[in-house]
């Protein structure tokens, strides 16, 4: 290879049509979503599924597991050593692990029922 082909910036082949295909698909999930998403939220919904969200987790234990986690990571690691994006970092997989099926349920079925009412987005 010489010299100037080495200069030369390299570009990066074209996408095939499957890849395409997947990019096109990604664009109208991230589309639908955002559809939804609005509609939520100017309908009021959003609010209410968050508020009910919360209650349940309040109810099952899940806010005062979480909590005791984040004081266990803070003792393990010392006040001094911890961020903010440290904390976030490690308690989010534990909170999501944490989130009851029933309650991961009945969110879903709130949105699939919302959705089947509102079935012209």
């Amino acid at each position: 290879m010489g010299r100037d082909a080495a200069c030369q910036p390299r570009v990066p082949p074209a996408p095939s049509s499957l890849a395409l295909g997947q990019l096109c698909k990604m664009n109208k999930d991230a589309q639908m979503r955002a559809t939804i998403n609005q509609k939520l939220i100017e309908t009021g919904e959003r609010e209410r599924l968050k508020d009910l969200l919360r209650a349940k987790l309040i109810e099952c234990g899940w806010k005062d597991q979480l909590k005791a986690h984040c004081k266990d990571v803070i003792k393990e690691k010392g006040l001094e050593h911890v961020t903010v994006d440290d904390l976030v970092a490690e308690i989010t997989p534990k909170g999501r692990a944490l989130v009851p099926d029933s309650v991961k349920k009945e969110l879903l079925q709130r949105i699939r029922t919302f959705l089947a009412q509102h079935a012209n987005l």
